[in-house]
């Protein structure tokens, strides 16, 4: 059973990230992301309220003391990815999954070892901003949008294509990682788009190609 402190975590965290992949965040998200029923849901908004972790006027925010919760865990959590792939050569979806234990358990002196001996990273290995990092926002467009034979450097892969499954292997296997380059090569009516990348070409669905970020080069 999850202790009401991570609970607390979990849903402020589902909360801020729904927010920066610029999702309207309703109860029905909040769900889907944390596999829990709506009343669930429900219950823990009230809750949430009650402890001034989130606000409900208007939509679903965090208050001030609601992000810096979400922030700290955010943090823990990208930090713990990219030591878990950098250090010992997890994979992508190995180090989400394990860093999702992590975030709940890490203390200040560890997370500032972790952040000493990365060299103070600025992102997590799928190129999201780690809280507090000094993090410089580029100008990104998705990587549907570009046209064909514009070339690219891949730099983000948003929060919520790593919770769809099977996806986070398929864009390792392929070399859609941050700092890569490609070209669109092909685009289709229905959205989905091929690139070529590292000498090799990908397919990629309408959906991934909406939300992957890119720098169009």
């Amino acid at each position: 059973m999850v202790e009401p402190r991570s609970a607390f975590e979990e849903y402020c965290e589902a909360i801020f990230e729904l927010k920066e992949d610029d999702l309207n965040v309703i109860q029905a998200r909040i769900a889907e992301r944390l596999l829990v029923s709506r009343p669930a849901v429900s219950e823990m908004i009230r809750r949430l309220t009650a402890e001034g972790l989130v606000n409900v006027d208007g939509g679903i925010t965090l208050t001030t003391k609601g992000l810096a919760l979400a922030e700290r865990v955010v943090r823990r959590h990208r930090l713990a990815e990219r030591f878990l792939t950098d250090v010992l050569g997890l994979s992508w979806a190995e180090a989400h999954e394990e860093a999702g234990k992590w975030e709940h358990v890490l203390s200040e002196p560890v997370e500032s070892a972790i952040n000493r001996m990365l060299e103070n990273p600025t992102t997590c290995p799928h190129g999201n901003p780690i809280p507090g990092s000094g993090y410089l926002e580029t100008d990104l467009v998705a990587l549907s949008t570009l046209g064909v034979g514009d070339g690219f450097t891949v730099t983000r892969i948003p929060e919520e294509l790593e919770f769809t499954p099977g996806l986070l292997d398929f864009l390792e296997d392929n070399a859609i990682l941050p700092g890569r380059s490609g070209v669109l090569t092909a685009a289709s009516p229905d959205g989905t788009v091929t690139v070529k990348i590292e000498d090799r070409t990908v397919g990629i669905g309408a959906f991934a190609g909406a939300r992957i970020l890119v720098a169009s080069i």
